[in-house]
């Protein structure tokens, strides 16, 4: 998309914001800046918060019909999806540059949870998130190392947090059961998908279960060629309860388990893909994923000082590859990734979160204080025993942070955290053989937030934060043999990544913009972030060296824009992002483009309700610039993709309680490739959704 287009596209929705007074708060679903942010503190909509973020919630998972990642990301300013294009398998985050799904530890700089549960995965060319997109309802993005605070020292890029589905999304008011079933189909790839949901209330305990099964055959690019290795199999099932109880209904207990089992036949071994993956063959490939979670709250009513919750966790992610195509290969070394192995993650961690609220005069204050301890297992074993580049070891932490929220007159709102981690790594007995030791360090963030309401139609932000990452697991311990054939031991010198930030923003609102009741809203954040001491593989150095070494310096930088306006009969999204990178480190890489920045892009949706008829229909589109990096493999063209859906939901008659989303993605069957993806992307894929819930 050419740069002036995108510019006067841009500047236009800023220029019609700049246009009316507002008068409410009053926001519809199709906004998602009005929506509620809970992951950052205080609740309160996107627009308020003195943070760049955004909500996905379940009108948006439904109505997208939801296979990867990717599907679910897209138009979200910021966010990418790196790694695999249209695989279940191989895909990790990436926020504003920051996340890499072929790189060892790339996404411990984004931390991600789900019902509160700290998640994590990494394995070479194997993606970091395996759970069931069916089983969740609503989703935040916090982008920025502001989200360090609440979410663990080393949040470099951000956070991303899952909820699954309760069994209250089911039932209305007097409602005892309900049951939905739902059938799913994709044209590219022949896609089937088969669920139910069963939901229960009843005095104050409330019950959900689900199952869901999932297949699907090769997918196509644009092209026509088949992308390889996107056949899948999987099912995914949910159980989760609620008891409410005490004085005024003060306290609950929830309980959540969920789990996703994959099975991919003759899959690739590298599941991110990209023009290195026939190098390593094919395998039988089983990833299973579960989440288990328990949450204590009570707000006691009577008291202003104690709002607490405390959530005990545990989650597993375990990958097992046999049957390999290029098995005769499998030797001590780096050819022991084609061998048979399984490589896990393990991790059981306990929070405690209590709220204090209190005020004087003009102000009206709150303070977070918490703290979390969290032991993590790392196995990783193939048919020759250890592997010396996936070392096994244990990793426990204690986070101890404090967050206050003071508001002045409800115009100045300042937000100061900090936090800090202790960390102990204990590296396994092959590891300890070759020199490896327990290590113990510490990490700390700090922020300061701002928001000041100018008047009722404007408001400006800003934060400057400071988090430090300490080495994993991963870039302590490994050794073994380095591309240059050197051999290499474990990087026990390592020092912290640090990151230091600074944003600055400003909202808007408007109603009653074009007609009665219509609503406006727009959001501008721009950033600068500075890294230092990266960790990165050491693909150079020489025998006896460590595996993994700090480079200098980094930078990242941008503009992220969001826009929505809702109306009675019509609604509009855009989203734009344009992140920029630049190499600080002395060399013959000095200024070049980091390789994991996504290229600029832009998202804009239109769309119509026509409410008496249940019918939702838009058209979205994606622009994406041409983008080159230091390295070919995330360089790319530009291209622009474009989807049409259609949504039925009767509100009354025998339909009632019926949804039907129709939705046709790439209409223009397009040729092209995410630069962030090492695969084509989809071509043309029409999808077709069908659930009803009954209730009585």
């Amino acid at each position: 998309m050419p740069a002036f287009n995108r510019l006067r596209l841009t500047t236009t929705v800023a220029a019609i914001a700049l246009a009316s007074p507002v008068h409410a708060e009053d926001t519809g679903i199709f906004q998602l800046l009005g929506r509620m942010i809970f992951g950052a503190g205080s609740a309160k909509v996107a627009l308020d918060t003195p943070q760049s973020v955004t909500a996905l919630e379940q009108d948006d998972f439904n109505t997208r019909q939801l296979t990867t990642l990717a599907d679910l990301f897209k138009g979200v300013p910021g966010m990418a999806i790196a790694g695999a294009s249209a695989r279940p398998l191989g895909q990790s985050f990436n926020i504003r540059g920051i996340g890499n799904a072929e790189q060892a530890a790339s996404e411990e700089r984004i931390k991600v949870s789900v019902d509160g549960a700290p998640k994590f995965f990494e394995q070479y060319r194997m993606g970091s998130f395996f759970g069931d997109l069916e089983l969740f309802k609503r989703v935040e993005v916090l982008r920025g190392p502001a989200a360090a605070t609440l979410n663990g020292s080393g949040a470099i890029g951000g956070a991303v947090n899952f909820t699954t589905k309760d069994a209250a999304d089911f039932l209305g008011e007097g409602d005892s059961v309900a049951v939905r079933p739902s059938l799913s189909y994709s044209s590219n790839g022949d896609g089937h998908r088969e669920g139910v949901i069963f939901a229960q209330r009843t005095g104050k305990m409330e019950f959900l279960g689900a199952v869901n099964r999932s297949s699907g055959g090769e997918m196509v690019s644009g092209d026509g060629n088949v992308i390889a290795g996107t056949a899948h199999e999987s099912w995914s099932a949910l159980l989760k309860g609620k008891l409410t109880f005490g004085a005024d209904d003060s306290q609950s207990l929830t309980f959540a388990y969920s789990q996703t089992d994959t099975d991919l036949d003759d899959a690739l071994v590298a599941q991110t893909g990209g023009a290195a993956a026939s190098s390593f063959g094919t395998a039988d490939i089983h990833a299973k994923d579960k989440t288990a979670t328990l949450t204590w709250n009570n707000s006691f009513p009577d008291s202003d000082l104690l709002d607490l919750t405390v959530t005990l966790s545990h989650t597993d992610t375990e990958v097992k590859k046999d049957n390999f195509s290029l098995g005769a290969f499998c030797s001590p070394g780096s050819f022991q990734v084609l061998c048979d192995g399984q490589f896990g993650y393990s991790t059981t961690a306990l929070k405690a979160e209590n709220r204090i609220t209190f005020g004087s005069g003009a102000w009206d204050n709150s303070i977070i204080v918490g703290a979390q301890v969290s032991s993590q297992d790392r196995s990783a074993t193939s048919s020759l025993g250890a592997m010396g580049f996936h070392p096994e070891g244990t990793d426990d932490k204690l986070g101890i942070y404090a967050q206050g929220e003071f508001v002045w007159n409800d115009k100045l709102t300042l937000v100061p955290g900090m936090r800090i981690d202790f960390g102990r790594r204990t590296p396994a007995a092959a590891s300890e053989a070759v020199g490896a030791t327990e290590s113990s360090d510490s990490a700390s963030s700090v922020k300061l937030q701002l928001l000041y309401e100018v008047n009722d139609q404007l408001g400006l932000f800003g934060t400057l934060a400071r988090t430090e990452r300490m080495p994993t697991l991963d870039e302590l311990y490994s050794y073994g043999t380095s591309r240059a054939g050197a051999v290499q031991v474990p990087s026990l010198n390592l020092n912290k990544e640090t990151a230091n930030t600074i944003e600055l923003g400003f909202t808007l609102r408007q109603e009653g913009l074009i007609s009665d009741g219509d609503s406006l809203q727009f959001k501008a954040t721009a950033f600068h972030n500075d890294l230092d001491d990266m960790i990165a593989s050491n693909t150079t150095g020489a025998t006896g060296s460590p595996a993994f070494i700090n480079i200098n310096k980094a930078e990242t930088w941008g503009v992220e824009l969001e826009a929505s306006y809702d109306a009675e009969r019509w609604f509009a999204n855009l989203a734009y992002s344009d992140v920029r990178s630049r190499n600080r480190t002395p060399g013959a890489s000095y200024g070049t483009v980091l390789a994991d920045t996504p290229a600029e892009n832009v998202s804009v949706t239109l769309g119509a309700k026509l409410p008496a008829q249940g019918l939702v229909v838009g058209w979205r589109a994606n622009w994406y610039d041409d983008i080159t990096t230091v390295s070919a493999t995330t360089s790319a063209p530009s291209f622009n993709t474009h989807d049409v859906f259609v949504t039925y939901t009767p509100q009354s008659g025998a339909l009632e309680g019926m949804n039907i989303s129709l939705t046709v993605e790439n209409v223009f069957d397009t040729q092209y490739r995410n630069n962030l993806a090492l695969d084509a992307g989809a071509g043309r894929n029409t999808k077709l959704t069908v659930g009803k819930t009954f209730t009585w």
